[in-house]
Protein backbone atom coordinates (compact mmCIF):
# COMPACT_ATOMS: atom_id res chain seq x y z
CA UNK A 1 0.00 0.00 0.00
CA UNK A 2 1.00 3.24 -0.85
CA UNK A 3 0.44 6.30 1.58
CA UNK A 4 0.65 10.25 0.84
CA UNK A 5 0.31 12.37 3.60
CA UNK A 6 -0.15 15.89 3.02
CA UNK A 7 0.74 18.10 5.94
CA UNK A 8 2.33 21.49 7.16
CA UNK A 9 4.14 19.99 9.70
CA UNK A 10 6.24 16.50 8.46
CA UNK A 11 8.63 16.63 11.02
CA UNK A 12 5.82 15.29 13.12
CA UNK A 13 5.54 12.07 11.63
CA UNK A 14 8.87 11.28 11.93
CA UNK A 15 9.16 9.54 14.94
CA UNK A 16 5.82 7.18 14.72
CA UNK A 17 6.97 6.43 11.17
CA UNK A 18 10.40 5.42 12.36
CA UNK A 19 9.16 2.91 15.63
CA UNK A 20 7.06 0.21 16.03
CA UNK A 21 4.27 -1.66 13.87
CA UNK A 22 4.77 1.34 10.56
CA UNK A 23 8.50 0.93 10.78
CA UNK A 24 8.30 -3.02 10.31
CA UNK A 25 5.66 -2.52 7.87
CA UNK A 26 8.03 -0.31 5.78
CA UNK A 27 10.51 -2.69 6.19
CA UNK A 28 8.68 -5.25 5.13
CA UNK A 29 6.97 -3.68 2.33
CA UNK A 30 3.77 -3.80 2.91
CA UNK A 31 3.88 -0.16 3.21
CA UNK A 32 4.97 3.05 2.15
CA UNK A 33 4.75 6.56 2.93
CA UNK A 34 5.64 10.08 1.22
CA UNK A 35 4.95 12.78 3.49
CA UNK A 36 4.83 15.94 1.71
CA UNK A 37 4.84 19.45 2.88
CA UNK A 38 1.93 21.22 1.75
CA UNK A 39 3.87 24.53 1.23
CA UNK A 40 5.72 23.13 -1.00
CA UNK A 41 2.37 23.79 -3.25
CA UNK A 42 2.14 27.71 -2.40
CA UNK A 43 2.39 30.38 -4.97
CA UNK A 44 4.06 33.69 -2.34
CA UNK A 45 7.28 34.02 -1.38
CA UNK A 46 5.83 33.91 2.45
CA UNK A 47 5.01 30.18 1.64
CA UNK A 48 1.18 30.62 3.42
CA UNK A 49 -1.26 28.01 3.48
CA UNK A 50 -4.05 29.90 5.29
CA UNK A 51 -5.80 33.14 5.18
CA UNK A 52 -8.49 35.33 7.19
CA UNK A 53 -12.20 34.10 7.00
CA UNK A 54 -14.36 35.94 4.65
CA UNK A 55 -17.07 37.21 6.57
CA UNK A 56 -15.14 37.33 9.65
CA UNK A 57 -14.48 35.78 12.48
CA UNK A 58 -11.40 33.91 14.76
CA UNK A 59 -8.74 32.06 14.08
CA UNK A 60 -7.30 31.07 9.98
CA UNK A 61 -8.65 29.38 7.37
CA UNK A 62 -6.71 26.72 5.29
CA UNK A 63 -6.35 28.27 1.43
CA UNK A 64 -7.88 25.83 -1.44
CA UNK A 65 -5.02 26.54 -3.83
CA UNK A 66 -2.16 25.22 -2.69
CA UNK A 67 -4.20 21.69 -0.70
CA UNK A 68 -6.25 21.14 -4.80
CA UNK A 69 -2.73 21.45 -6.49
CA UNK A 70 -0.95 19.62 -4.03
CA UNK A 71 -3.25 16.62 -4.28
CA UNK A 72 -3.76 16.84 -7.60
CA UNK A 73 0.38 16.42 -8.19
CA UNK A 74 0.59 13.61 -5.87
CA UNK A 75 -1.97 11.49 -7.97
CA UNK A 76 -0.44 12.60 -11.34
CA UNK A 77 2.82 10.60 -10.24
CA UNK A 78 0.69 7.47 -9.95
CA UNK A 79 -2.34 7.94 -12.70
CA UNK A 80 -3.36 4.56 -12.81
CA UNK A 81 -4.45 4.65 -8.85
CA UNK A 82 -5.46 7.53 -7.74
CA UNK A 83 -6.46 6.34 -4.28
CA UNK A 84 -8.79 7.39 -1.57
CA UNK A 85 -8.56 10.64 -0.54
CA UNK A 86 -9.03 11.26 2.98
CA UNK A 87 -9.90 14.30 4.65
CA UNK A 88 -9.69 14.59 8.78
CA UNK A 89 -12.51 16.54 9.55
CA UNK A 90 -14.63 16.27 12.96
CA UNK A 91 -17.94 16.53 10.79
CA UNK A 92 -16.34 13.31 9.08
CA UNK A 93 -17.44 9.85 9.58
CA UNK A 94 -16.35 8.34 12.85
CA UNK A 95 -13.37 6.11 12.31
CA UNK A 96 -13.99 2.66 13.95
CA UNK A 97 -12.24 -0.85 13.32
CA UNK A 98 -14.75 -1.73 10.42
CA UNK A 99 -13.46 1.21 8.68
CA UNK A 100 -10.21 0.26 9.17
CA UNK A 101 -10.47 -3.16 7.29
CA UNK A 102 -12.61 -1.68 4.36
CA UNK A 103 -9.48 1.25 3.86
CA UNK A 104 -7.22 -1.65 4.75
CA UNK A 105 -8.37 -3.29 1.32
CA UNK A 106 -7.23 0.16 -0.61
CA UNK A 107 -3.92 0.08 -2.52
CA UNK A 108 -3.23 3.75 -2.18
CA UNK A 109 -4.30 6.35 0.39
CA UNK A 110 -3.75 10.17 0.16
CA UNK A 111 -4.64 11.86 3.58
CA UNK A 112 -4.99 15.63 3.80
CA UNK A 113 -4.33 17.04 7.40
CA UNK A 114 -6.20 20.28 8.02
CA UNK A 115 -5.00 22.82 10.56
CA UNK A 116 -6.29 25.78 11.94
CA UNK A 117 -9.86 27.21 12.44
CA UNK A 118 -10.67 25.01 9.35
CA UNK A 119 -10.64 25.01 5.67
CA UNK A 120 -11.90 26.55 2.76
CA UNK A 121 -15.07 24.69 1.42
CA UNK A 122 -13.90 24.64 -2.16
CA UNK A 123 -11.40 22.18 -1.17
CA UNK A 124 -14.22 19.30 -0.32
CA UNK A 125 -16.37 20.69 -3.61
CA UNK A 126 -13.44 20.43 -5.95
CA UNK A 127 -11.60 16.85 -4.70
CA UNK A 128 -14.63 15.30 -3.02
CA UNK A 129 -12.43 13.31 -0.49
CA UNK A 130 -13.90 11.32 2.32
CA UNK A 131 -14.78 12.93 5.77
CA UNK A 132 -13.56 11.07 8.46
CA UNK A 133 -12.90 11.85 12.30
CA UNK A 134 -11.82 9.91 14.69
CA UNK A 135 -13.91 11.05 17.37
CA UNK A 136 -16.48 13.80 19.10
CA UNK A 137 -13.85 16.17 19.72
CA UNK A 138 -11.47 19.14 18.56
CA UNK A 139 -7.53 18.75 17.90
CA UNK A 140 -5.22 21.30 16.87
CA UNK A 141 -4.79 19.98 13.38
CA UNK A 142 -5.12 16.77 11.46
CA UNK A 143 -1.95 15.18 11.85
CA UNK A 144 -2.74 12.86 15.17
CA UNK A 145 -5.94 11.52 13.38
CA UNK A 146 -3.58 10.55 10.35
CA UNK A 147 -1.17 8.73 12.58
CA UNK A 148 -4.33 6.76 14.61
CA UNK A 149 -5.97 6.07 11.24
CA UNK A 150 -2.95 4.69 9.78
CA UNK A 151 -1.11 2.59 12.91
CA UNK A 152 -4.74 1.00 12.45
CA UNK A 153 -4.71 0.08 8.87
CA UNK A 154 -1.32 -0.40 8.54
CA UNK A 155 -1.43 -3.01 11.11
CA UNK A 156 -4.43 -5.27 9.27
CA UNK A 157 -2.19 -5.45 6.21
CA UNK A 158 -1.27 -8.88 5.03
CA UNK A 159 2.30 -10.11 6.90
CA UNK A 160 2.56 -6.54 8.58
CA UNK A 161 1.82 -8.24 11.69
CA UNK A 162 4.28 -11.43 13.64
CA UNK A 163 0.89 -13.41 13.87
CA UNK A 164 -2.07 -12.55 11.47
CA UNK A 165 -4.27 -14.19 13.43
CA UNK A 166 -3.70 -11.99 16.70
CA UNK A 167 -6.03 -9.18 14.35
CA UNK A 168 -8.88 -12.17 13.98
CA UNK A 169 -9.32 -12.37 17.36
CA UNK A 170 -8.88 -9.02 18.99
CA UNK A 171 -11.75 -6.18 19.79
CA UNK A 172 -14.05 -5.06 17.43
CA UNK A 173 -13.36 -8.17 15.09
CA UNK A 174 -15.61 -10.58 13.24
CA UNK A 175 -14.11 -13.60 14.00
CA UNK A 176 -14.76 -12.15 17.27
CA UNK A 177 -18.38 -11.27 17.00
CA UNK A 178 -17.34 -7.52 16.95
CA UNK A 179 -17.07 -7.97 20.66
CA UNK A 180 -14.93 -6.88 23.53
CA UNK A 181 -11.64 -9.35 23.47
CA UNK A 182 -11.61 -11.55 26.27
CA UNK A 183 -9.08 -11.26 29.34
CA UNK A 184 -5.47 -12.24 29.20
CA UNK A 185 -2.95 -13.35 31.21
CA UNK A 186 0.80 -14.43 30.91
CA UNK A 187 3.37 -15.54 33.80
CA UNK A 188 3.76 -14.98 37.12
CA UNK A 189 0.68 -17.30 37.65
CA UNK A 190 0.43 -15.77 40.92
CA UNK A 191 0.89 -12.30 41.69
CA UNK A 192 0.16 -10.41 44.59
CA UNK A 193 -2.66 -12.99 45.58
CA UNK A 194 -4.37 -13.13 41.88
CA UNK A 195 -4.39 -16.47 40.37
CA UNK A 196 -4.34 -16.70 36.63
CA UNK A 197 -8.11 -18.60 36.02
CA UNK A 198 -7.62 -22.30 36.37
CA UNK A 199 -9.14 -23.02 33.03
CA UNK A 200 -6.19 -21.53 30.90
CA UNK A 201 -3.50 -23.70 32.43
CA UNK A 202 -5.66 -26.99 32.02
CA UNK A 203 -4.95 -27.74 28.49
CA UNK A 204 -7.74 -28.53 27.63
CA UNK A 205 -8.38 -26.23 24.58
CA UNK A 206 -11.88 -26.59 24.02
CA UNK A 207 -12.71 -25.51 27.56
CA UNK A 208 -10.34 -22.61 27.34
CA UNK A 209 -12.14 -21.23 23.75
CA UNK A 210 -15.52 -21.65 25.73
CA UNK A 211 -14.24 -19.69 28.18
CA UNK A 212 -12.62 -17.08 26.12
CA UNK A 213 -16.06 -16.40 24.54
CA UNK A 214 -18.11 -16.20 27.27
CA UNK A 215 -15.45 -13.42 29.11
CA UNK A 216 -15.87 -11.71 26.18
CA UNK A 217 -19.66 -11.57 26.12
CA UNK A 218 -19.40 -10.53 29.63
CA UNK A 219 -16.84 -7.75 29.22
CA UNK A 220 -18.86 -6.62 26.51
CA UNK A 221 -21.72 -6.46 28.64
CA UNK A 222 -20.80 -4.45 31.38
CA UNK A 223 -17.90 -2.21 29.68
CA UNK A 224 -19.85 -1.37 25.90
CA UNK A 225 -23.43 -3.16 25.73
CA UNK A 226 -24.40 -1.10 22.72
CA UNK A 227 -22.00 -3.88 21.02
CA UNK A 228 -24.50 -6.48 21.90
CA UNK A 229 -27.40 -4.98 19.90
CA UNK A 230 -30.36 -7.22 20.89
CA UNK A 231 -28.25 -9.87 22.37
CA UNK A 232 -27.75 -7.17 25.58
Amino acid sequence: MRVDILTIFPAMFAGVLGESILRIAQEKGKLRVVVTNLRDFTADRHRSVDDRPYGGGPGMVMKVQPVVKAVRALRAQEPGEPGRLLLMCPRGRVFDQACARELAQASRLLFVAGHYEGYDERIVECLQPELVSIGDYVLTGGELPVMVVLDAVARLLPGVLGDDESAVSESFAPANEGLLEYPQYTRPAVFEGLAVPEVLVSGDHAKITAWRREQARLRTKRQRPELLGPRA
